[in-house]
């Protein structure tokens, strides 16, 4: 199975903001780990924080993320500039969709951001919405991580 996000990027500040507010996007639904935190390190790097901060009054906002760790996602939720869901199952959109209807935003408004396009992609894809793949945002994820990544990115359909 191939899959082909809308956009494929080195990292999440590479993001137009601008070019999705004009395309009718009203929410941003992003990974955590890797994604947005260095993966099971509980913090933000203070720039992804100052990076939310300008663009948190344009989007409805929140950290849609695979860990099932109760207390994890509960210090996730209490240091993030917006709502952090976990336990969401990706790829099957179900917690996306319940999120969406919840502030009342269509899939076709929202787009999916991740590091992972078997889970995070392949989700917003099933979901109906915009998708991008980004880059981890630790560059020095260890060697057998790195290995999965790069098997995984070979599903991304080229063109």
């Amino acid at each position: 199975m191939f899959i082909k996000p809308d956009y494929n990027l080195k990292n999440i500040y590479e993001i137009n903001l601008e070019e999705l507010k004009e395309q009718g996007i009203k929410c941003l639904m992003f990974d955590l780990d890797s994604t947005i935190m260095v993966s099971k390190s509980g913090s933000f790097l203070p720039e992804t924080l100052e990076w939310f901060n300008t663009f948190l009054q344009d989007f409805e906002v929140a950290i849609i993320s695979n860990n099932k760790k109760d207390n994890y996602i509960e210090n996730a939720n209490k240091i993030a500039p917006c709502k952090v869901i976990g336990k969401a199952n990706k790829p099957n959109p179900k917690v996306m969709r319940e999120y969406l209807k919840s502030i009342g935003v269509e899939p076709s408004q929202a787009v999916m951001i991740g590091d992972r396009p078997l889970t995070d992609i392949l989700a917003g894809k099933l979901l109906g919405c915009k998708t991008i793949l980004v880059g981890s945002i630790n560059p020095k994820e260890n060697l057998p991580t790195r290995f999965v990544r790069a098997l995984e990115r070979s599903t991304i359909k080229k063109g």
